[in-house]
């Protein structure tokens, strides 16, 4: 699990950037102590969302402790007032991304049709109308991370950052750089498509 501990040793390590001209230091140093204790406060959420990305617990911290890094960096790019979370979340798909990059990890583009039945979600969810997120969150962690393997990069990314970072469409089509409706689009082809692994895993796994 990552410890917060972790990433302020990282950022204690890292080279301060240049305060601005004609600012005072003194008032700069507190400006970047508070950005610094409300970036980190949004550890938790970045690492959930690091998790579900990755899908491995060191590559999930390793992922943070950079984001961190970057954002500590490049504090002063960030404007008080708007959403830290999202600004903070958009560097670790960078970083994400980037890393998906150097190990030469390229999306798959795939389709699914909306013909598929999913049996496993369908009968946790019933017919009591159960919100679907809902459902997903009484699967098991561990089931629920191996499936998300499985959803293509371009709609698990959509699912992580709505239905674990907790965050807005709109938030989300800012943290992507894509419109709303194409977050929507691919959220709905997500969810589907996570329920089909979740289903044929469930398949594979019965006596």
């Amino acid at each position: 699990m990552l410890l917060v501990a972790d990433s302020v040793d990282l950022m204690a390590d890292a080279t301060p950037d240049e305060a601005e001209p004609g600012s005072d230091p003194a008032l700069d140093a507190a400006d970047r102590a508070e950005f610094e204790e409300e970036a980190l406060a949004h550890a938790d959420q970045l690492y959930r969302i690091a998790l579900r990305l990755s899908g491995s617990q060191q590559a999930a911290e390793e992922l943070v402790q950079e984001t961190y890094l970057r954002a500590f960096r490049s504090w002063r790019s960030y404007r008080p007032g708007s959403n830290l979370a999202a600004w903070l979340a958009t560097i670790l798909r960078n970083v994400f991304l980037d890393e998906a990059r150097r190990q030469q990890r390229r999306p798959a583009q795939e389709s699914f049709e909306d013909t598929t039945e999913y049996y496993l979600y369908n009968q946790l969810a019933g017919s009591g109308g159960e919100p679907q997120e809902a459902v997903l969150n009484r699967l098991a962690g561990g089931a629920i991370l191996d499936a998300l393997a499985d959803v293509p990069p371009a709609f698990r990314e959509v699912v992580v950052l709505v239905d674990i970072g907790d965050f807005s469409y709109q938030e989300a089509a800012d943290i992507l750089g894509v419109p709303i409706g194409t977050v929507m689009s691919r959220l709905h082809r997500g969810r589907r498509a996570l329920k089909q692994a979740l289903a044929q895993r469930a398949g594979a796994e019965a006596p």
